[in-house]
């Protein structure tokens, strides 16, 4: 009989929680999440105190996994600074390339202060951009801007696709959203 680590039961649960706000949004239940794991709503109370807890811990662990690839994508001497900051900005981390992220804007509603979490994350994942956008002027591949500006810019698109559910109703992806937004963005600072 094979022993389940703690760590490897946390990733477990959520994986399987991933999954079920991806068909459900946040309406899926302990019971739902039990179910599927096949156990019970107790062992998973050993290891998240509520469903609220799940949610924060796979926001940590999108915005985790976006800043390891993040640092690998800065690494990558095959591209320059244009693509690696296109790259950037632009994707979500590949673990949730098939997650339908355009439903974190019931988040807001339900959930307010996992949304405040997920604002906060992104608020703070912009560093990178950030030493790519200054590289960027310094090399001259990207004109003199305001990088106070662009962010402001970039989050507050993003922050309009939640708060107007525009994703949702337009039937696009936040994947496709951000990759667009940044395509929009990006090109339009870059000295051709």
């Amino acid at each position: 009989m094979t022993t389940v680590t703690s760590d490897e039961l946390r990733v477990r649960i959520l994986d399987e929680a991933a999954k079920w706000f991806d068909s459900k949004g946040t309406r899926f239940t302990m019971d739902d999440l039990a179910r599927s794991l096949g156990m019970s709503k107790k062992t998973i109370y050993t290891v998240f105190r509520d469903k609220r807890s799940i949610m924060i811990e796979t926001i940590d662990r999108f915005f985790d996994d976006a800043l390891a690839e993040e640092k690998s994508i800065i690494a990558d001497e095959n591209l320059n600074t244009v693509e690696k900051l296109l790259k950037v900005i632009g994707r979500v981390p590949e673990r949730y390339v098939h997650t339908d992220l355009s439903q974190l804007n019931v988040l807001k509603e339900k959930y307010p202060s996992v949304y405040k979490h997920w604002q906060s994350c992104r608020e703070s994942y912009w560093f990178g951009a950030e030493a790519l956008l200054k590289q960027g002027i310094e090399e001259g591949s990207i004109r003199p801007i305001s990088l106070t500006i662009f962010k402001t810019m970039f989050q507050s698109t993003i922050e309009t696709f939640f708060q107007k559910d525009v994703l949702v109703e337009n039937k696009i992806s936040y994947q496709d959203a951000l990759a667009e937004v940044a395509s929009i963005l990006v090109n339009g600072i870059i000295i051709k």
